[in-house]
């Protein structure tokens, strides 16, 4: 993809995505998955690399519309694909790009039932989930809680969870968002986040990162306890 387009695109995700005051899905977001998608894309063959930069660039432009539907019913992956649509067209992408690059945003999000089929889907998917975990994992769980009134430290029954407040599946959406923590989404989401990714590359930092997070948490939780 040539300068100009890439930062056309660029301009038009940061003003959409700037409708949300979510700070851990802002542009910093999207550019730290840029990066690491093109650094996971290095070590993999026929990857369509503009069909990656503008899904990725895009994938988030929806968040402000899930984040205003207090029914919860609102999918931001499919939100954010149906606006890219006319983006995409004003900048003439091909219909079959275009319908590439819908699909990579839909099947980005982890709770959800679209899977990533193609290279550029997986690699996007890879990327966007490691920022939730290492160091900035950490600290996107602690916006995360600011912003949602949650708890800096809670351990629960997991099994009791799921059924009480994830709609009794351990992926399913939060109820009641006051009730979590980071312990709490280490224990439902970011252990298991090995298993969902696609490729060797992320799987690879994911497993460095999990660890960080894991040691982290136990860290917290000495501390709280006044044992350091």
């Amino acid at each position: 993809m040539n300068e100009k387009k890439f930062q056309k695109i660029k301009d038009i995700a940061e003003k959409e995505i700037s409708n949300t005051s979510d700070v851990a899905h802002d542009m910093s977001h999207v550019m730290r998955v840029y990066n690491l998608a093109l650094n996971i894309a290095k070590q993999e063959s026929n990857v369509d690399i503009d069909v990656l930069q503008a899904a990725i660039l895009l994938h988030d432009i929806g968040g402000h519309k899930e984040m205003s539907d207090p029914s919860g019913k609102t999918d931001h992956a499919i939100e954010s694909a149906k606006m890219a649509e006319p983006i995409l067209k004003k900048l003439d992408f091909t219909s079959k790009q275009i319908k590439h690059i819908q699909d990579c945003i839909i099947s980005h999000r982890y709770k959800t039932e679209n899977k990533p089929e193609t290279i550029e889907a997986k690699i996007l998917f890879d990327a966007d989930k490691l920022d939730s975990i290492g160091a900035i994992g950490i600290a996107r769980a602690f916006c995360w809680i600011s912003k949602n009134n949650a708890n800096i430290y809670k351990k629960v029954d997991i099994n009791e969870y799921i059924k009480e407040n994830l709609s009794g599946k351990i992926n399913g959406r939060i109820q009641d968002k006051t009730k979590h923590s980071p312990q709490i989404e280490f224990e439902t989401k970011v252990k298991f986040l090995i298993d969902k990714l696609f490729t060797k590359t992320a799987k690879k930092i994911c497993q460095e990162r999990v660890i960080f997070f894991e040691n982290f948490l136990n860290r917290l939780e000495q501390e709280i306890n006044g044992e350091l």
